[in-house]
């Protein structure tokens, strides 16, 4: 009877310590009470610890969708179309560079080698317009010693035969009347081809060789220096027409050139492409295809300042020469696919491209998807999407940042 109320202390004591834990190893008031396993209405997993609150409410969900608050799409520029399937041309995307219009250009070559010397108004610099027959520079021609030796020598010898023919000519012309007419004129025929000799000489030893453009346009590319020895044929000068360039595209499939219907460049926006022609040899494996650059026509859009005055339209083409390009061309066989603006596309951790769906109010969830590239601007998706989304097509990027 004496250890009966010990016992009774001790219990009591640990009920009270009981009480004391249980609320520190319960969930707060506003946590969710949930058995492992357990979905949520929008199929996240209750159990699964959830990501961190921020302040403007954004939030990666377990899934890889992504929750966005209405203010916040706005402040995004979120814009979403509903998909819609259509015939679109089939594309291939070709490296290619751009290169001269032999039509519109030329190169400025030394005819000898020789010694460069700058005009009277000194040497072009690349961007300066030139015009057919302007004076670019000199090339001081520098014969060989063992060769203007040899030259000097018969310029002397061609003089002292003419200086021997003068007079014999002239002596005769002084006893026209007992000398045979036939003498006179054997005599003048001879001094006169003694001077065509000496002058012809001549003309190999001219001082200097004058450079002029061949052609309107703007310098492109200046080798030229001062005191710069240079070899006959070297490339001293090339002119092109700003606004008449080519650009050369190469390729594997020798039909391709019979199946283009359109072609642009990436990243350029404002120029279309003509086809020209295919070559008929491959070099290195690869056939060339042949396009012409064009400025597209302007939009009738005008400045509200001055509505009857349109913006003045460009007249040089946005490309240089030697500019490495990427060509999407359209061919004529066609595939169904949704048609989407390229920003539409983005990259999930795994490298994929996605677009993103909208699936609720604010919550977008990541679709991995294959395209093509339909124009520089524009792709077609055709395997991935079904007429039912409604995809993001504006601020698709910045819903990818969002962690």
């Amino acid at each position: 009877m004496k250890k009966f109320p010990h016992a009774w202390m001790h219990t009591a004591v640990f009920a009270a310590a009981l009480m004391v834990a249980l609320p520190l190893a319960l969930p707060s008031a506003g946590s969710a009470w949930a058995a492992p396993g357990a979905h949520g209405p929008d199929g996240e997993h209750l159990d699964a610890p959830g990501a961190a609150a921020r302040p403007d409410g954004l939030t990666r969900l377990p899934d890889g969708s992504v929750q966005v608050p209405m203010a916040s799409q706005r402040l995004m520029g979120v814009r979403t179309v509903l998909a819609q399937p259509t015939q679109v041309p089939q594309t291939s995307e070709l490296p290619g560079r751009v290169v001269l219009d032999p039509n519109a250009g030329a190169r400025v070559q030394s005819p000898v080698a020789g010694q460069i010397e700058a005009g009277p108004g000194g040497f072009p610099v690349p961007g300066q317009r030139v015009r057919r027959g302007e004076l670019l520079a000199y090339v001081q021609h520098l014969p060989d010693p063992i060769g203007a030796a040899s030259l000097q020598a018969q310029l002397a010898e061609l003089r002292a035969a003419q200086a021997l023919a003068e007079q014999r000519w002239q002596r005769l012309r002084g006893l026209e009347g007992s000398v045979p007419r036939r003498e006179i004129e054997a005599a003048q025929s001879e001094l006169q081809s003694l001077q065509a000799r000496q002058q012809a000489l001549a003309v190999g030893q001219r001082p200097r060789v004058a450079l002029r453009a061949p052609v309107n346009g703007v310098i492109a590319r200046a080798e030229a220096l001062a005191g710069q020895v240079v070899e006959s044929r070297d490339v001293l000068f090339e002119i092109v027409d700003p606004a008449r360039l080519w650009v050369e595209a190469s390729t594997a499939d020798v039909a391709l050139g019979q199946r283009v219907a359109a072609a642009t460049l990436v990243g350029v926006p404002g120029v279309r492409l003509e086809l020209l022609g295919t070559g008929a040899a491959m070099r290195d494996g690869l056939l060339p295809l042949l396009f012409r650059a064009r400025l597209m026509p302007p939009t009738a859009a005008t400045s509200p300042a001055s509505p009857a005055t349109p913006n003045p339209a460009p007249t040089q083409l946005p490309l240089a020469l030697g500019q490495p390009v990427t060509l999407i061309v359209q061919r004529t066989d066609t595939l169904q696919g949704f048609v989407l603006p390229a920003e539409a596309i983005t990259r999930n951790p795994a490298n994929q491209p996605v677009v993103w769906i909208k699936s609720g109010t604010e919550r977008y969830i990541p679709q991995p998807v294959q395209f093509s590239a339909l124009d520089a601007a524009t792709v077609v998706v055709h395997e991935g999407l079904g007429t039912d989304n409604r995809v993001v097509v504006r601020g698709a990027a910045l819903l990818a940042q969002i962690r």
